[in-house]
Formats: C-alpha cells, structure tokens, sequence
C-alpha cells in the first residue's frame, strides 16, 4: 500500500530528511530507501522506453540496445558482454530504456521534485518524491535473485551479481512477471552517477502500472506531496545546502542551468 505524506512547511521535511534504521550488527544507522523526486503531481512513472515505443515496447527493445551496442563499443569495448551495462551507459546518454531513476539521497530527490524546466510554472502545481524500500522489493524476488543477494552480502544489485543469475531480457521478464523487479546499483562511469547517487530499477515488460504494483506488493512505499507555495523555499535551502544542478550535472551545463535558475526574474 502506498502511503501519502502531504509536506506543507520546511519541518514537514525532516522526516524526509532523516530516514535511518539503527543496525544492532553494525552498530550503526543504515537505510535501505531510495528516493525518485518527479516535479509534478500529475506525473506517473513510465520509463522512456515504454513512453517512446508503447505496446511494441517487447519486440523493439532489443534492436534499440543491439543498435546502440553496436555503435558505442568505441566508448566501451566491453558493452556487448552486458545487456545491462547496455542499459546503463544508454540511459545515461537519453537512449530509451526500460530503466526507471532512483537515488540513494534524499536531497538529490527533493532536487529533481522542485527543478522545473519553465520555471514560470514551480508555483502552479505540487511536487512529489516518491519512496521506495530496496529490502522490501528485494524481498519478492525469485529465489535465485534473493540467493545472489544473500551470497553478497548486500541489499542492492551490481551488474556482476545481476549478471550472475541473468543476462537475457526473455529470461528476466519470465522470472518477474509483473509482480518484481531488481534495484541494481549502476558502475561509476561518470562522475554525474557518482554525484546524484544514482540507482535504477529494472522494469519488466509486464509491469505496465509501476505505481499499481507498488501499492499492491509494498507496505514502505511512500509519496511524499510537496506543495507548490513551498517548492521556491524548498529550492533556495537545497541551493544553500550545495545541492543544485552544478552538483548533479557536473560541467557546463550544469552550471549554466544553475546560473539561468539563479538569475530568474519572478
């Protein structure tokens, strides 16, 4: 079941902000949470493969990654060894994908939740970040995949480990149907992973209402709703607290959105 959290002043924030477990065996706080922070409420999670090719999404999606492997071997030798890492490198450079967008940091999600494109709208409709439990969603996997996970030591996917229990797109959509998916951990391949602390989860083919799923198999998901009136003050502490677009898009481009944004006129 998901759960709503409507976040109406900045204290509404903290325990956004502050989400850890204790851990008696490390004797240390830990969270096992990921966040996707999406800047309008209207907004559902659709990956941009199923947003670009639709119903044919199963029978294009491999000549989209063989196409791509294809042509960006020159980058990485090594890309025709992992559907994954296909996946990965493509996404990062807006190839469509059925790999959805998550993050490790609660404030790199409230980051993206009050970024706005046209920046005339940050007032005209709420935002929202969504939380999800990588330990909960691991919990429902097929044995083998709990197995790897298990054998690692870990809570979250490598492309070695996935790779390990699977590296065909046929064999991973029969193993989850629509009712599972794996949180797999991308290789810092860029310093813009490493800086957004980037997660994805890998959506099967059959699961075609993402939210639906999550409400129907999940107990610790949440959507936290921020509302529009907050989102410029929500911005400018983020923007004070280092956490701007010149963070999660190192480079030019970044900092000239974090400029532009920073000059806007109200």
């Amino acid at each position: 079941m998901i759960k709503t959290i409507r976040i109406d002043t900045v204290e509404g924030l903290l325990p956004l902000l502050s989400e850890q477990d204790w851990r008696e065996d490390l004797h240390r706080n830990r969270s096992s949470y990921v966040y996707r922070g999406m800047p309008n409420i209207n907004y559902k999670m659709v990956t941009s493969l199923r947003r670009c090719c639709k119903d044919l999404q199963k029978s294009l999606e491999p000549a989209i990654l063989n196409n791509f492997a294809k042509y960006a071997v020159i980058e990485d030798p090594t890309i025709a060894h992992s559907i994954w890492r296909q996946m990965i490198l493509g996404q990062h450079h807006s190839l469509p994908t059925r790999l959805l967008d998550w993050t490790h940091s609660a404030l790199v999600g409230l980051h993206f939740a009050t970024s706005e494109e046209n920046l005339e709208q940050m007032e005209d409709h709420d935002c929202m970040v969504w939380r999800i439990d990588m330990n909960e969603l691991h919990s429902l996997l097929p044995e083998p995949y709990q197995q790897v996970i298990q054998k690692n030591v870990s809570s979250v996917f490598s492309v070695d480990m996935l790779t390990q229990v699977t590296n065909s797109l046929e064999q991973y959509d029969a193993d989850m149907g629509d009712h599972s998916m794996v949180v797999i951990e991308p290789p810092s391949i860029n310093s813009r992973i490493v800086n957004q602390y980037s997660f994805f989860s890998i959506i099967p083919t059959e699961m075609t209402d993402i939210e639906g799923f999550l409400d129907k198999n999940t107990s610790n998901t949440v959507m936290y709703v921020i509302d529009r009136h907050l989102r410029w003050r929500v911005r400018d502490m983020l923007d004070q607290l280092n956490m701007s677009e010149r963070i999660v898009y190192p480079g030019l481009d970044g900092l000239s959105k974090w400029i532009a944004r920073h000059y806007f006129v109200k």
